[in-house]
């Protein structure tokens, strides 16, 4: 592949231009946006509304193991105490209806004082907190005072239970050996000195030593302080309610909601298969985007954009056709093709006229093609001037023969007003687009573009709906992509890449436009409509293309040649 037709390197773009393109193509969901935050707001109305009348008491009660020392420091009541078991305990059924019992609650609103406690343990302490939440700030803190005072009476029923139950225990292992030790006294008083009476006195000894130790153990449990433990700060009942009130609630509603949009429009823009921006344009044609056309001028008009009130889409165009001239692919032989992607060529039509005129404007020799030979529109909607004999014509005839329907030697001068003139080679409708495109004649035309000071701008079908446009790829030295962005997909922008690509092209870059909504509803006939208001007129309608008679600089060869040949003939400029 030579250097011209070598693919433009892709656009070199830093991570916080990828950020900002993001950002921006965010905000253009503003439906989502504002949806999010719309649904943010009503759930921030709900939460002042339903948290206005919520009263929040608390109450805190230190945890404490059972000892007969509670100054050891070797003491470790957090090795003691499962506090996790305890907030369970806490919460269970039992220590509710032990609260109810004390508030007089009937067992029918049981459910309703279990559901409106919390309890939690912070962090490093042995505190359970007690959070109860009711309508009037006295019943909160009543029922959280109740239900403190119901878990420490439960607490100490269990740690009660448990100490009475190693007593009885103990109790039970020291009854039989102190009925064995009075026994064994009595026999060992009974008996006269010697070795009986030894080992009976031997036996009371070990039997005492097991009673004092039995009896030992059951002390030291009577001593224990099995206070449970004790309320460091009683539930009142709280001076406001505990809602954050409705303009916080507002306004955290809205955050969230925004937050929720930007997540959902972040989501569609993941699978929007568009382009939202140039910068998606560029990154799938691997060029950049020379132009983009106003858009309230983007269809509907007059092909030429010069002479017009508004001057900027002239503009826009003389701006794409000077970064065109300075690019070093295009600038040496100056062959350009413009395509659309798909569907109607209308604007790219538009883009190629306007391209022409611009360089006509420089002082080139311009030459446009029109090979759409499918639906040819160019001859019956661009000023022409009969009278003029176009540049590139010389005396010849059109090869006869069914496959030489064009290029047939028709030529036209259009008349670009201020701009000057250019010369346009009409389409017409051929019975074998392929063979006419791909003829020796039509490469001879292109081939114009080799001369001094010239340059050709060849009009193809959409690259997508037809093959027309690669077949001229590779006689071209670059292709300009005209395209909606809101119309086309990321992937036709690769494929129009990979097939230009691949015939042996160069994508140059791209001109996008963003028709009004009007346009993309009405089309051609709301602009209809809007010149008529404006008293412009009806654009005229197309007409079928037939032989032009002589005086438009056609002549016809005589040497049965099947080739056009072609010279410059410089005129004045208008």
């Amino acid at each position: 592949m030579t250097e011209t037709n070598r693919p433009a390197a892709a656009p070199a773009d830093d991570e916080p231009d990828l950020l900002r393109d993001q950002f921006k193509q965010l905000l253009r969901y503003r439906r989502l946006l504002g949806a999010g935050v719309g649904i943010g707001l009503l759930g921030g109305v709900y939460l002042g509304i339903s948290t206005a009348d919520t009263y929040v008491a608390t109450a805190d009660v230190v945890l404490r193991a059972p000892t007969d020392d509670p100054f050891n420091p070797s003491l470790a009541p957090d090795k003691a105490i499962n506090i996790g078991s305890e907030r369970q305990v806490a919460l269970s059924s039992s220590t509710a209806e032990q609260a109810a019992k004390k508030l007089g609650i009937a067992d029918k609103d049981f459910a309703a004082l279990r559901g409106g406690l919390q309890v939690t343990n912070p962090p490093q302490t042995m505190v359970l907190r007690f959070t109860y939440t009711s309508a009037s700030p006295k019943e909160a803190a009543k029922r959280a005072n109740a239900m403190t005072a119901a878990y420490l009476l439960k607490r100490q029923e269990a740690l009660d239970a448990t100490r009475d139950k190693m007593v009885k225990g103990y109790e039970d292992q020291r009854d039989p050996v102190a009925k064995q030790l009075d026994e064994t006294a009595r026999q060992a008083n009974n008996l006269p000195a010697g070795t009986a009476r030894d080992s009976a006195l031997s036996s009371k000894t070990d039997l005492q030593s097991k009673v004092n130790t039995l009896n030992g153990n059951i002390a030291k449990l009577a001593a224990l302080d099995m206070t449970p433990g004790r309320v460091t700060s009683p539930a009142t009942p709280p001076a406001a309610p505990d809602g954050p009130g409705i303009p916080m609630s507002l306004a955290l509603g809205a955050a969230v909601g925004l937050a929720l949009g930007l997540l959902a429009a972040w989501v569609r823009l993941v699978f929007d298969p568009a382009p939202r921006s140039e910068g998606d344009v560029a990154r799938a044609l691997r060029a950049p985007v020379l132009g983009s056309l106003p858009r309230d001028k983007t269809g509907g008009g007059p092909l030429l954009a010069a002479g017009e009130a508004d001057p900027r889409l002239a503009e826009e165009y003389r701006s794409v056709a000077f970064r065109l001239a300075y690019d070093s692919r295009f600038a040496d032989r100056r062959r350009l093709l413009v395509v659309a992607p798909r569907g109607s060529s209308e604007t790219a039509a538009a883009v190629a006229v306007n391209l022409a005129a611009s360089f006509a404007e420089t002082g080139k020799d311009v030459l446009l093609i029109e090979a759409d030979l499918r639906t040819p529109v160019l001859a019956s909607q661009l000023p022409t001037d009969a009278g003029a004999r176009p540049r590139w014509s010389q005396p010849g005839a059109a090869a006869a023969g069914p496959d030489a329907d064009w290029p047939d030697g028709r030529q036209l001068v259009v008349d670009a007003g201020e701009s000057g003139s250019f010369d346009l080679i009409p389409g017409e409708r051929a019975r074998n687009v392929p063979r006419a495109l791909t003829s020796p004649r039509a490469t001879r035309l292109i081939s114009e573009a080799d001369s001094p000071n010239s340059t050709v701008v060849v009009l193809a079908p959409p690259v997508l709906s037809y093959a027309d446009a690669l077949a001229l790829v590779d006689r071209v030295d670059g292709v300009l992509v005209v395209c909606d962005p809101r119309a086309v997909h990321r992937s036709d922008l690769s494929r129009i890449r990979e097939l230009i690509g691949g015939a042996g092209g160069t994508v140059l870059g791209a001109v996008l436009h963003t028709p009004l909504a009007t346009e993309k509803r009405g089309g051609r006939g709301a602009s209809k409509k809007a010149a008529a208001a404006s008293g412009a007129g009806p654009a005229p309608a197309p007409q079928p293309l037939t032989r032009q008679p002589a005086d438009l600089g056609e002549q016809i060869a005589g040497d049965g040649s099947d080739t056009v040949a072609l010279r410059t003939v410089r005129t004045g400029r208008r």
